[in-house]
């Protein structure tokens, strides 16, 4: 089995038996073989009749270089599970066989995101389905993390417990995306939030083919170099931050040394809020 298969083959078999709706909470962690870091998972199905949200979480160790990888993600799909799936399996293994990634990691990332939108509706061209899906990623590499996202799915680091958004929520209202869409000839509509068309309360994506022509899978992408101030990051979907600030989230699982129970904890506090929708977390702790 080559590199790439071996880091995302084990997610793969996780989070299918997953997704088909189980009521029950997915959790794991693991710790970096050499001790410096390590992270947690958490997904809730929620009060969702189904689950449509999947994640990534590995460290691995490119047998050809030696460099440890870690390949974290949350992809909150919408209209069904199968875009979300789809880019899951797919968007780190587009990443990993560009010969930019490591060199130039941005461009490696932000062209894997169109690769892997492209290659969705390919695929799901004679099936009818118009699903889609957020996403936002993490690369940790050396003390490089390059974090990427479409949607509202969002990205916050613990920096000497001040919460940094990593991030950007595409939100049609927003003026620069609201100008693009009706610069491509579409409408934001207000129905009880906005919407793109009066359907989509996101203004990227992957998938949604009716809107595609609007609705891009063009990546915000941050890159940071990591301090020793730098303590943790939370990967999470909007199921989170409808309900939770950033630092609210931050502030409460910043004691707990555990990666596992520090993303078990954020989940289950978002769902005793109200939370209406799947609620998904990855905590990556970047400190012993």
């Amino acid at each position: 089995m080559d590199f790439i298969s071996t880091v995302l083959s084990p997610l793969r078999d996780a989070a299918s038996a997953f997704a088909l709706g189980s009521s029950t909470a997915l959790s794991g962690g693991c710790v970096r073989e050499d001790g410096k870091g390590s992270y947690g998972f958490s997904l809730l199905r929620g009060k969702r009749m189904s689950m449509e949200d999947f994640h990534t979480a590995q460290y691995k160790k490119d047998p050809r270089t030696g460099q440890l990888y870690g390949l974290f993600g949350i992809f909150d799909g919408h209209g069904g599970p199968h875009a979300a799936d789809y880019v899951r399996s797919n968007l780190f293994v587009n990443m990993m066989h560009s010969n930019k990634f490591i060199s130039d990691l941005p461009a490696c990332v932000a062209e894997a995101y169109e690769t892997t939108d492209n290659q969705y509706l390919r695929q799901e061209s004679s099936s009818g389905r118009e699903d889609g899906c957020t996403a936002v990623t993490a690369v940790v590499v050396g003390q490089r993390l390059l974090v990427a996202n479409v949607g509202d799915s969002r990205a916050v680091l613990c920096r000497g417990g001040k919460a940094i958004a990593l991030s950007v929520d595409h939100k049609p209202n927003v003026k620069e995306e609201r100008s693009r869409i009706e610069s491509a000839g579409g409408v934001v509509v207000w129905a009880g939030t906005w919407r793109v068309g009066g359907v989509l309360a996101v203004s990227r994506a992957f998938g949604d083919r009716p809107l595609k022509r609007y609705v891009i899978p063009t990546p915000s992408v941050t890159e940071e170099s990591l301090t020793s101030e730098d303590e943790f990051l939370i990967l999470a979907s909007d199921g989170l931050w409808d309900v939770m600030t950033n630092q609210e989230a931050v502030t409460l699982i910043r004691d707990i040394s555990d990666a596992e129970q520090a993303a078990k904890r954020v989940t289950e506090e978002a769902f005793q809020l109200g939370s209406n929708d799947n609620i998904s977390c990855v905590v990556v702790r970047f400190k012993p």
